[in-house]
């Protein structure tokens, strides 16, 4: 297959050779439409590396079903814990049914990489572990799936849920994850010696959820990241929210940073609508890896949200005060090339012997792309046309 007339990132036109689902080659677009066995003209657009959700929950989402009103009494973890817990124990469709609803409209805008957190308690069991497996043996051939074992719950005020995370890897989840370890479980040292011993016997990341904010929080961020370093796992851990970072002095969430970076801790953002927003270029700055994810969609938490990573590109500008054309670009690599860092992913973005994975859009440029949030005129996996104008076809 060829592309041809592809717009790249940088402006320059191409045509893209595919073999085999990966790029053979980037050839300099000269006019007209080459002669080719199987072309497809996609006569200027804007040619996107696939975007990549760094933070998603398939297993909440009620996407597909009737209005569900949010029932939660407050805006404490705590109390959207016990919402959930209500939506949860009435709902007859199972999980694997609209998780699958979001994963076709997710993939129908673009992305084609996903990190989801699965709820895991003594409650709960892996039930959810294992309906969100289905969906990611059902869409193996569309997109890509890491699970996080997530003690939605706590792990402390939850006996027995430390085991059910260790089991929930050895049955295929990939990382293993955390929840505000003082503001839930209130036992910082009791929270992280679980994760991280699972983590070490295992050999997976982690990736942990922290809503605590102020001076609590700070301290916790630093806690994380010296069992990072101490566990040997620098590069394989992330924090998902880090609102403290945005609630302290600036120098104190610079201090942070560093203490970060030394122990290659990324930091998820969805762009909060509620909560304090970290410093993403400060961070970024003090070479700490920054992504960006979805977070809850249209679920006991959250009404909102549709899985659009452009769209979330847009907001985390938004929330960020991004304005200049550099600014809305580092959105849309906390989408893309971040993400993908942070995933591990491999052959990832176009390049020679990159998957041959595309998004193309009528826009100008990357910034133009973020702010405008085009309909997906192609999205395209191992070089086979899997969504148009939106609407996935296969």
């Amino acid at each position: 297959m060829l592309i041809a007339n592809a717009v790249l990132a940088d402006g320059t036109r191409h045509h893209i050779d595919i073999e085999g689902g990966r790029i053979a080659a980037l050839l300099p677009a000269a006019p007209g439409v080459p002669a080719h066995a199987d072309v497809l003209d996609v006569a200027g657009a804007l040619l996107l590396p696939p975007l990549v959700d760094g933070h998603i929950h398939l297993d909440k989402t009620l996407l597909g079903l009737p209005w569900v009103p949010n029932q939660a009494a407050g805006n404490k973890v705590s109390d959207r814990i016990e919402a959930e817990r209500k939506v949860r124990s009435a709902r007859t469709v199972p999980e694997a049914e609209t998780g699958s609803n979001l994963v076709r409209q997710v993939v129908a805008s673009g992305t084609l990489h996903m990190r989801s957190h699965v709820d895991i308690d003594n409650q709960l069991g892996l039930r959810n572990l294992h309906e969100v497996l289905k969906i990611r043996e059902r869409f193996r051939d569309l997109v890509t799936l890491q699970i996080v074992a997530f003690p939605q719950s706590g792990i402390v005020r939850s006996p027995g849920t430390a085991d059910l995370l260790d089991a929930a890897i050895a049955e295929g989840a990939d990382l293993v994850g955390g929840l505000d370890p003082v503001g839930i479980d209130g036992d910082l040292d009791g929270h992280l010696d679980a994760i991280f011993a699972i983590a070490e016997r295992r050999g997976v990341g982690v990736d942990i959820h922290l809503h605590d904010g102020g001076e609590s929080g700070i301290a916790q961020l630093i806690a994380i990241a010296e069992r990072t370093t101490a566990s040997g796992l620098q590069g394989k851990a992330a924090v998902s929210h880090a609102f403290a970072l945005g609630s302290v002095p600036t120098d104190v969430a610079a201090r942070t940073a560093d203490v970060l970076a030394r122990a290659g801790v990324a930091i998820m953002s969805h762009g909060p609508g509620g909560a304090p927003i970290p410093p993403l270029a400060l961070l970024r700055q003090h070479g700490v890896k920054v992504f960006g994810g979805s977070d809850n969609i249209r679920d006991a938490w959250s009404p909102f949200g549709n899985g659009d990573m452009l769209e979330r590109a847009m907001m985390i500008g938004y929330r960020a005060n991004f304005r200049h054309d550099h600014e809305l670009k580092f959105a849309f690599e906390m989408v893309t090339d971040a993400a993908a860092c942070v995933l591990g992913l491999e052959a990832y973005g176009i390049a020679v012997g990159a998957a041959a994975d595309f998004v193309a859009v009528e826009a100008g440029s990357v910034a133009e792309a973020v702010v405008a949030r085009p309909r997906r005129k192609l999205v395209i996996r191992a070089g086979k046309v899997v969504a148009k104008d939106g609407v996935l076809t296969v």
